[in-house]
C-alpha cells in the first residue's frame, strides 16, 4: 500500500502542475501521514542532509565551466576544428556535430548546455547546406545527450552521491559507452542521408587544418587534464570541477579574450540559477529518499522482481525498460533522484556491480531527454532552430534507436563498461 501512496501522490501532484521539487516534498508528506509520522522537523532535516554533500560542490563549478566555455569561444573553436578536418565529406556537417558533441561532453557534462551551443552554430549551417532540418535537429539532440555519459558528468555526480557509488569510477566507466553512443549515431546518420544530396564544405588544406587544431588546442587540453588527474588520483571530481572552471575562465579572459570582466556576473548568475534548481531538487529528494528507506519500498520492489534475481542480464533488461518508461514522463534529474534509492538496494541484492548499473542507468536517463512528451533536449533544439516538435520527433527516431541498441549491447556485454576500470586497476 505504501508503494501505491508513493506513486499516486507523486504523479498526482505533478499532474496538477506542481513543480517536481515541491511534488517530492508533498509526496513525502503523504507518506508521513500514511505511516503516522507527524514530526515536521524530519522534512527540514532530510532536505538539509540531502544537499549537504561535498561532492555536490562539483555541480555549480561544472555549470560555471560550461557557461565560460560557451562564452569564451572554446565551443565554437571545437566545431570549427572538426569542420576543417571532415566538413568536406558527404554528410560532413552531421559528423562534425557528433565529434564536437563528444569533445564538448568531456568539457561540461551538461546535455542542455551542449545541445544549445551546438544547435546555435550548426543548425543554420546545415539548413543552408540543404540538409533535412528535422533530421539535423534530431542528430544534434542525440549528440547532446552524450554529455551525461562521458565524464565529467553532472548526472553521474548526482547518482554517485545519492547511491553511494564512487564518482571517479563512474567517470572512468562512462568513457567507452559515451564514445559508442557517438559512433552509433554517426552510423545512423550515414544510413539516413543516403538519398539526400546536401552541399559539402570546401576541402581545407593541411595548413588550415593544423591552424584550426592549434586554435582549439586550449579546449582539447582540458579533458585530458581532468581524466588524467582523476585516473592517477591527483584530485577528486569536486576539485576537477574547480580546475575546469578556473581553466575555462583563464582561457576565455586571457587567451581567447572573448570574455570581458563585466560579462562575468551574467555568466555566474546563469550558472547559479541552474545550480539552484538542481540543488533544490536534490534537497527535496532527500525527504522522499529517507521515507522510501523507512517504508522499506526497495525490499518490496525486490520481492516483485525476485523471480529474475538469479539472472542478472534479464533483471538488468527489466530495470532498463522500467527506467526508460519513467524517463519518457520525467526529466533527467528527478528520475535519477527518485529511482536511485529505490533501485540501488535491488541491484546490490542481485549482485550487480553498482558502477555498471550506474553507467547504464545514466545512459538510459540521458536517452529520456530526447523522448516525448517531456524531451527537454528536444525542446531546446526546437527552440534554437525554431522548428515544430512533431517534425523533430520523427527526425530523432533513427538516432534514438541507435543509442537504444548500444544500451542493449551493454546489457548483454557488461564487460565493455567495466573494461577501463579493469585496465586502470592493473
Amino acid at each position: 500500500m505504501i508503494v501505491f501512496v508513493f506513486i499516486t501522490s507523486l504523479l498526482g501532484l505533478m499532474a496538477l502542475g506542481m513543480p517536481v521539487a515541491f511534488a517530492l516534498i508533498g509526496c513525502g508528506l503523504a507518506m508521513m501521514l500514511y505511516m503516522g509520522i507527524t514530526d515536521p522537523q524530519i522534512i527540514i532535516q532530510n532536505m538539509w542532509d540531502g544537499a549537504n554533500s561535498f561532492p555536490l560542490l562539483a555541480v555549480p563549478f561544472f555549470m560555471l565551466a560550461g557557461e565560460l566555455m560557451n562564452a569564451g569561444g572554446m565551443t565554437r573553436r571545437i566545431i570549427t576544428m572538426a569542420m576543417a578536418w571532415i566538413g568536406h565529406i558527404r554528410g560532413g556537417l552531421g559528423y562534425v556535430a557528433v565529434i564536437a558533441a563528444v569533445i564538448m561532453a568531456s568539457l561540461s557534462g551538461s546535455a542542455v548546455a551542449d545541445t544549445a551551443a551546438l544547435a546555435s552554430v550548426l543548425v543554420p549551417l546545415m539548413r543552408n547546406a540543404g540538409y533535412d532540418i528535422n533530421r539535423s535537429c534530431g542528430l544534434i539532440a542525440c549528440g547532446g545527450i552524450i554529455a551525461p555519459v562521458i565524464p565529467p558528468s553532472i548526472g553521474m555526480i548526482i547518482f554517485g552521491v545519492t547511491g553511494g557509488v564512487s564518482i571517479t569510477k563512474l567517470f572512468i566507466a562512462g568513457i567507452v559507452p559515451g564514445v559508442m553512443m557517438g559512433i552509433a549515431i554517426m552510423l545512423a546518420w550515414r544510413w539516413s542521408i543516403k538519398r539526400d544530396n546536401p552541399r559539402v564544405e570546401p576541402k581545407r588544406s593541411m595548413r588550415e587544418r593544423l591552424v584550426e587544431t592549434r586554435n582549439a588546442g586550449w579546449a582539447l587540453v582540458l579533458p585530458v587534464v581532468i581524466i588524467g588527474g582523476l585516473k592517477v588520483g591527483w584530485f577528486t571530481p569536486t576539485e576537477a570541477a574547480v580546475i575546469a572552471a578556473a581553466y575555462s575562465l583563464f582561457v576565455g579572459v586571457f587567451i581567447y579574450r572573448e570574455i570581458k570582466i563585466p560579462d562575468l556576473f551574467g555568466l555566474m548568475y546563469r550558472a547559479a540559477e541552474t545550480t539552484a534548481v538542481i540543488m533544490f531538487l536534490v534537497a527535496a529528494a532527500g525527504v522522499s529518499a529517507w521515507l522510501i528507506t523507512t517504508a522499506n519500498i526497495p525490499q518490496q520492489v525486490a520481492d516483485m522482481v525476485a523471480p529474475f534475481m538469479e539472472n542478472k542480464m534479464l533483471l538488468m533488461a527489466i530495470l532498463m525498460v522500467m527506467v526508460f518508461i519513467v524517463g519518457t514522463a520525467l526529466d533527467f534529474t528527478p528520475t535519477v533522484l527518485i529511482l536511485t534509492p529505490v533501485l540501488m538496494p535491488v541491484v546490490k541484492q542481485a549482485g550487480i556491480d553498482p558502477v555498471y548499473f550506474g553507467v547504464l542507468f545514466i545512459m538510459n536517463n540521458a536517452i529520456g531527454l530526447v523522448t516525448p512528451p517531456v524531451g527537454t533536449v528536444l525542446n531546446v533544439v526546437c527552440g534554437v532552430a525554431k522548428v515544430p516538435m512533431t517534425g523533430v520527433i520523427k527526425g530523432v527516431t533513427p538516432f534514438m534507436v541507435a543509442q537504444l541498441i548500444v544500451l542493449a549491447l551493454l546489457v548483454i556485454f557488461p564487460q565493455i563498461v567495466m573494461w577501463p576500470l579493469q585496465m586502470m586497476s592493473r
